[in-house]
């Protein structure tokens, strides 16, 4: 990996800790806006598969285990599965098809099939009672204003970074 990648990585990283903790102030708006995804998925776009997935799967981690946002059970472990797949999927799939729309929403709904991946296995392992398919789908309704932000924003942030000669010498 260059070094400006494991910068940028760490700065997607702390957004994806620091932008959790401004929306929680408001009670629930976490949960219903979807902060933490937003670092994820544009790193996938910008910085490709692998570095996409590995902030997918620290963000979570040291979010959870700094602030207990999201809590370490059983919150954590299935937003890390989702979450990776996020960053992988929209860098692998802007990579070959160059389309952000397609490459995103794609991305969305493949990380909410590893979200039930994760569900399933922390419902077999650390928290029986969760039901991984209410439990994913169940929490989509609530989510939706964030889903629709990420719909609106991320594609015109990413063809703005894009199209920005400055910063596609700092990702190149």
């Amino acid at each position: 990996m260059k070094s400006k990648k494991i910068v940028l990585s760490s700065i997607f990283i702390a957004f994806g800790i620091i932008m959790p903790m401004i929306f929680h102030t408001v009670n629930l708006a976490g949960t219903i806006f979807l902060p933490m995804h937003i670092p994820v998925l544009i790193a996938g776009f910008l910085l490709g598969p692998t570095c996409g997935a590995l902030v997918g799967i620290i963000t979570p981690i040291l979010s959870g285990l700094m602030t207990g946002m999201p809590p370490i059970i059983p919150m954590m472990p299935i937003m890390t599965f989702e979450l990776c797949a996020y960053g992988f999927l929209t860098g692998i799939l802007f990579d070959k098809i160059q389309n952000i729309y397609l490459s995103l929403i794609t991305a969305m709904i493949g990380g909410r099939l590893f979200a039930v991946v994760g569900a399933f296995l922390v419902s077999v392992t650390i928290a029986p009672q969760v039901s991984p398919l209410i439990f994913i789908f169940g929490n989509i309704s609530k989510a939706i204003p964030g889903i629709l932000i990420q719909l609106i924003f991320i594609p015109i942030l990413i063809k703005y970074l894009k199209k920005n000669h400055e910063i596609k010498k700092v990702i190149a």
